[in-house]
């Protein structure tokens, strides 16, 4: 099994948040905070959310459902070191809330890095 290359902001939610929406399909905060495995409130399963959105892990797809991105699926998959995504900050993440990150353009619900 390939190891995940995590960046040093991210923690073990962010990881299950991720994991539950590959077994699963997408989902909500509440959803997730409803499931096994999760022992953290809603409110807090959503700020993780914006962090991962915010780094391009996973994008809203509809009211307060996230899917993950192309980039999200390579990083469980060890394929994607997520040191090299744009770097969540609590002013970067909750300043605008729907900030797209810097170097990055918006493509239907997912992002797609300018080189």
């Amino acid at each position: 099994m390939t190891q995940r290359k995590s960046a040093s902001w991210m923690n073990q939610v962010d990881e299950r948040i991720m994991e539950w929406i590959r077994e699963n399909g997408f989902a909500s905060p509440g959803i997730l905070a409803r499931e096994r495995g999760f022992s953290v409130s809603s409110g807090h399963i959503r700020d993780r959310c914006k962090w991962l959105q915010y780094a391009g892990l996973v994008a809203p797809i509809g009211g307060d459902l996230y899917d993950l991105t192309t980039e999200g699926i390579l990083y469980l998959k060890g394929e994607l070191d997520a040191r090299h995504c744009p770097r969540p900050t609590p002013s970067k993440v909750f300043e605008d809330r729907y900030a797209t990150p810097p170097g990055w353009i918006e493509s239907g619900v997912t992002f797609r890095v300018r080189l």
